[in-house]
């Protein structure tokens, strides 16, 4: 078995675990230098928290085993194509290469559509669903200014 199965099974394995003890059909691991240092199956239900996805779940164990919040340099294997939320942390933790089992159509077929997500993302905001309204900016903008001007923040 190469070692892409080893840590795709692995994936699988714990998506199938997590179905058995009453959670969703996903899960993840993050690899490093051939080392799983994150892994994280679907608690949405569980835990009552919507982001708890299986592969946001298996970022926040990598970052914190890892002790950094850039997983530069790792790879996640996901039983599932993410959904947009998953793809973006994926994107914010910087992690260089995804593998990944079932595709956002499988998942459409047993109930799990994130296609309005990806509709909605490309309307104007005043076309979307979800009511947003503008509030406070020049208050808000003045953590913006302070970050802008602060010489000793972490850039991420």
């Amino acid at each position: 078995m190469s070692e892409h199965n080893k840590f795709m099974a692995r994936a699988i394995e714990l998506s199938i675990n997590n179905v058995n003890g009453g959670g969703g059909p996903f899960g993840a691991v993050i690899v490093k230098d051939g080392e799983i240092v994150g892994e994280g199956f679907n608690q949405v239900s569980t835990s009552n928290d919507p982001t708890a996805h299986a592969e946001v779940t298996a970022i926040r164990n990598a970052a914190r085993k890892l002790n950094r919040f850039d997983l530069s340099g790792c790879t996640i294997y996901t039983s599932c194509e993410p959904c947009p939320m998953c793809l973006g942390a994926i994107y914010w933790a910087r992690i260089e290469k995804m593998y990944y089992g079932n595709t956002k159509k499988d998942a459409d077929s047993i109930g799990f559509n994130d296609d309005f997500i990806y509709q909605e993302i490309d309307k104007p905001m005043n076309k979307r669903q979800l009511s947003a309204i503008q509030l406070m900016r020049d208050d808000a903008l003045t953590a913006f200014r302070l970050w802008d001007g602060k010489n000793d923040k972490t850039e991420y």
